[in-house]
């Protein structure tokens, strides 16, 4: 395939970014969307030009390191991670543009790379449950209900990637938060700090800059992991009722 792109080039966090376009002859239909960027790279690399920066780690779809605006969506045209989409998913003679997250609280490094820590500090404002370390727990020493425990991995197999924001038309990472929320809240281990660690977490979420949610459900159809949109109801209703108690 012959493909023509469109990717954000940007120096610098404070430096203006722009379009730059390229394209790319014999592009296999095989390779991973950044298998293709990989080898644009070399190519660049070759003619002595800046390579373009983005993330990866895993490239199995599990950790959440990657992460590219594709044609106007998160993650692509296909709900999976930008790792595990292929260029089987466009045709020959495509112009595709490339973008990084979008989001006041994802701000840009280089390119296609964005500072997401700010996922990491809502995590340790209250994503976290207080157990003794140590040997693993008899498993049948703390018993889950079936429907709590399947709700509860559902909600944690979210990764963190941050296409609910990058979708989101207020830039909220509503679903992020309910999910981590919801996971820890079905859970007897995640009472104790249950009624606070909504609000803690809210906080530091509006204290990011990201918005707020409106009920679009893009984050949702979105999500790599199909985190249901629900998770964000559980996450107000947690909130109401630790408001009712006056935390």
């Amino acid at each position: 395939m012959k493909i023509t792109l469109e990717i954000w080039r940007q120096a610098g966090p404070g430096t203006a970014g722009k379009m730059v376009t390229y394209t790319q002859d014999d592009v296999s239909p095989d390779m991973s969307f950044l298998e293709m960027l990989d080898v644009l790279n070399e190519q660049l690399q070759e003619r002595g030009e800046e390579p373009v920066a983005f993330d990866s780690d895993c490239r199995e779809g599990i950790c959440g390191m990657c992460g590219l605006v594709i044609n106007g969506q998160a993650h692509g045209p296909q709900v999976t991670t930008t790792c595990q989409l292929h260029m089987r998913s466009f045709k020959d003679g495509d112009r595709i543009t490339i973008e990084p997250w979008r989001a006041d609280a994802f701000p840009v490094l280089k390119d296609l790379v964005v500072d997401r820590s700010a996922f990491d500090r809502i995590i340790q404002a209250g994503g976290f449950i207080s157990v003794n370390t140590g040997a693993a727990p008899e498993a049948h020493a703390a018993p889950v209900q079936k429907a709590k425990a399947d709700r509860a991995f559902d909600a944690a197999t979210c990764i963190g990637c941050g296409a609910c924001v990058a979708a989101c038309p207020n830039a909220a990472a509503m679903l992020f938060l309910g999910a981590k929320v919801t996971h820890l809240g079905e859970l007897p281990q995640g009472q104790p700090e249950r009624d606070a660690r909504v609000v803690k977490m809210l906080t530091q979420h509006d204290h990011e800059g990201f918005g707020g949610c409106t009920n679009v459900g893009a984050c949702a159809d979105a999500c790599p992991k199909e985190i249901p949109l629900d998770v964000i109801s559980q996450l107000n209703t947690d909130l109401r009722r630790s408001m009712a108690r006056g935390n």
